[in-house]
């Protein structure tokens, strides 16, 4: 595509406590890439567990949406299938079948990502969760296409929920979305989904990063089940520093990474999640 780079590279050496990298217990790593620092900008964090060859799908995460003519000139070029689905509007699938939706038009100066799509099972529970509780505004509500827009500022990336109309399956990917907050947010946010009778998949804990910042974080569920990780934004700012050296730390891993031919050479498979 076109993203900025790479942001900042770790690797892990057990599964994360707060299940960051779902729930494996194994060597993992996660690359943050996006258009630009992670302060104000959408991220997208790539997780990589060394022992899981392939994952099974769901139908919860339905695609994200970025404006770019670069990106469609991009794929053009490098032969990457394009599926025109609108007007100035492209499908690409990523590997490991994610969807994108491009926007053929020039990237803005800013955060040219401009919509997360969730799938849900019932549309106004949900909106509710999401607004009443988490504090998003609602945008735009979409009564043909069954969707309901919504988004903590108008300049940030936006989420989408969609009305599915069935069961939501998260496979057996285990992504999640996460929003930084003030530290002092935190107990709060849990005691209220607590009150509630909200799930809260890990109260408030603490997470190690080697070399760099620990942060707090509080992961919860909302009505389908799917995952949002709030931390503490004093210690992210710190975390979230784009490093210069990601690019050659992810380079030294993949070229470090030797698990496919152990697998090979024991004539075995990688597990499929």
């Amino acid at each position: 595509m076109c993203f900025n780079g790479i942001l900042r590279h770790e690797e892990f050496e057990e599964g994360c406590r707060a299940t960051c990298n779902g729930p494996y217990d194994g060597k993992w790593s996660k690359t943050m890439v996006g258009f630009g620092p992670e302060d104000d900008h959408f991220v997208a964090e790539l997780t990589y567990n060394y022992g899981v060859g392939e994952y099974r799908l769901g139908n919860d995460f339905l695609g994200l949406t970025l404006q770019s003519s670069q990106a469609v000139s991009n794929a053009k070029r490098l032969g990457w299938p394009l599926t025109e689905v609108g007007e100035a509007l492209y499908l690409v699938e990523a590997p490991g079948g994610y969807h994108f939706y491009l926007v053929d038009k020039d990237q803005p100066h800013n955060d040219p990502v401009q919509k997360v799509c969730l799938a849900v099972s019932d549309l106004p529970k949900s909106t509710h969760y999401w607004s009443s509780l988490l504090g998003m505004k609602v945008m735009e509500r979409n009564e043909e296409k069954k969707t309901v827009l919504l988004g903590f500022t108008d300049t940030q990336c936006k989420l989408e929920l969609y009305n599915i109309g069935g069961t939501v399956d998260h496979g057996t990917a285990f992504g999640r979305i996460a929003f930084s907050c003030p530290h002092k947010q935190l107990p709060d946010l849990e005691a209220l989904m607590t009150k509630e009778n909200y799930k809260i998949l890990t109260p408030l804990v603490s997470l190690d990063t080697p070399g760099k910042a620990t942060v707090e974080v509080v992961i919860l569920a909302d009505p389908d089940g799917h995952e949002i990780c709030f931390v503490g934004d004093e210690a992210f700012r710190q975390l979230s520093q784009m490093d210069p050296s990601g690019n050659a730390l992810l380079d030294k891993a993949m070229a470090e990474d030797k698990s496919d031919e152990w697998f090979a050479k024991h004539n075995k498979q990688k597990a499929s999640a």
